[in-house]
């Protein structure tokens, strides 16, 4: 029955058999296998034919030509870009984790306890009163926020029309105002990097819906008048948005909650060690106070109060409806669960002091004018004359990775800076040694950099604009 199943002919090993050139290339026959048109399809293709040695040495070879946090830091200022341990990657890969997510609350307990408890730990950790899983990234949960707050505002019969933005915020914190319907109103930093007090008093009103803002900012500095902030903007009948890129700083010792902060987004792939970037699966759970709880998205899970233990999905009376689907990324939401879990709550006020810590000694070894401080995180030096980015193709000389460049736009020149709490003093000291020889490099050997790596400069506008998305084989000549 298998092989009447998979019945060929012969006729069909002919038409199909691949032919080897004298370059090692199979070329394939693919005509009548493709039901596309004729003219998006091609009469056959020409693929290498390598041996296993030359393939494991291709890869390994591709693989030394890219950085990873594998083989050194990565000190991109708010990215967060630090190790994640591997116990998390074990953990998700678990066969009993490979739940079906269409499956009933009764059938998966499990998961849902182990959802249930990520929302307890994340809203204990953030001083919020209920969180919803859902959003898939931090920048969804910006929105969802910002959803939230708008869902509570048309509740109540608040006629709001405006958010205000710090101009040191993310820039996804100006696209998720605008994406929700909402004027932009930017309010400019003091002369020591914080939020001007005076002009937030000016700025907001009765159009203010909400303020948005990270603390620390994005230059490092806590916001030290953040009572007053809140108090201001609730007196207006605003609410009180915290992103949470660099709730990493405060962990175990402050909590948004507790400042004042209504409603907040938590970027699990900075703070909780769970993957960041490549385009793969994220996650950015959102926590909110009492009053907004019954905004959350649908799904939430919640604790079954009938004298049994147990959990369901639910919805809650005024959700904003579904961001993602079924209980949000879950292979992503177990590692950041596991990581807490392995941490405790000793263990995460230690990664954040740590990860203030070597914020404040790099940027002490560095000598580069290094405005404003002391640092929470992250740190924004400035070049000052040089271009930041020559400086930072040159760190890519001596084997490290450089920083973010060019932003926040309140510092010039800036070089954004964050060396997270993974980093040892030898690590340090090796990322301000770049730094330094970096900065004080001639003009020539800047303008030349890098010339140790295996691509020297790229037309980077044509690579954003016009990228090469597919493999062509070269003509002999």
């Amino acid at each position: 029955m298998i092989h009447d199943q998979a019945r060929y002919t012969r006729e069909d090993d002919a038409l199909h058999e691949p032919l080897l050139s004298e370059k090692g290339e199979q070329t394939v026959d693919v005509r009548d296998s493709s039901p596309l048109p004729d003219d998006l399809t091609r009469e056959e293709l020409t693929l290498p034919n390598p041996s296993e040695p030359e393939v494991a040495r291709h890869y390994t070879r591709l693989s030394q030509m890219n950085w990873a946090i594998d083989t050194g830091p990565y000190p991109l200022g708010s990215c967060t870009m630090k190790y994640n341990p591997k116990f998390t990657e074990d953990v998700a890969a678990d066969p009993n984790a490979a739940v079906h997510p269409d499956r009933s609350d009764r059938s998966v307990q499990g998961t849902l306890e182990l959802c249930y408890g990520l929302q307890e730990f994340l809203a204990d950790i953030g001083g919020m009163d209920a969180v919803t899983l859902q959003p898939p990234a931090g920048a969804a949960g910006e929105l969802t926020g910002i959803l939230i707050a708008k869902a509570y505002h048309e509740h109540h019969g608040n006629d709001r029309s405006e958010v205000v933005i710090p101009a040191s915020a993310h820039g996804t914190n100006f696209a998720t105002a605008a994406m929700a319907g909402y004027d932009v109103v930017e309010l400019p930093s003091d002369e020591n990097g914080r939020v001007d007090v005076e002009a937030l008093d000016a700025a907001v009103g009765e159009d203010t819906a909400a303020l948005m803002l990270t603390n620390p900012n994005t230059v490092g500095l806590f916001e030290r008048d953040i009572a007053e902030i809140a108090d201001i903007v609730h007196d207006a009948g605003g609410l009180l948005y915290y992103d949470g890129a660099n709730l990493n700083a405060l962990l175990g010792r402050a909590r948004p909650g507790d400042m004042g902060f209504d409603v907040m987004h938590y970027n699990v792939h900075k703070t909780f060690a769970t993957p960041h970037g490549g385009g793969g699966p994220g996650a950015g759970p959102v926590g909110v106070v009492e009053e907004l709880a019954e905004f959350l998205p649908t799904p939430h899970v919640r604790e079954i109060n009938d004298g049994n233990v147990g959990y369901e999905a639910v919805e809650p009376e005024r959700s904003i409806g579904k961001v993602h689907g079924f209980t949000g990324n879950w292979l992503v939401l177990i590692k950041a669960y596991a990581y807490i879990a392995r941490l405790g709550d000793a263990g995460l006020a230690d990664a954040a002091a740590k990860a203030v810590l070597n914020a404040n000694y790099l940027a002490e070894r560095i000598d580069m004018d290094v405005p404003h401080g002391p640092f929470h995180h992250e740190f924004a030096a400035t070049a000052g004359d040089r271009d930041a980015a020559d400086v930072a193709k040159r760190m890519l000389d001596f084997g490290v990775h450089p920083p973010t460049t060019k932003w926040p736009a309140m510092v010039p020149e800036a070089m954004l800076t964050e060396p997270t709490e993974i980093e040892n003093r030898s690590s340090l000291e090796d990322l301000a040694t770049a730094f330094n020889v970096a900065y004080a490099d001639s003009d020539e050997v800047l303008a030349d950099a890098p010339s140790r790596t295996t691509a020297r400069r790229i037309d980077q506008a044509s690579a954003a604009r016009t990228p090469r998305l597919s493999w062509q084989a070269l003509d002999d000549e």
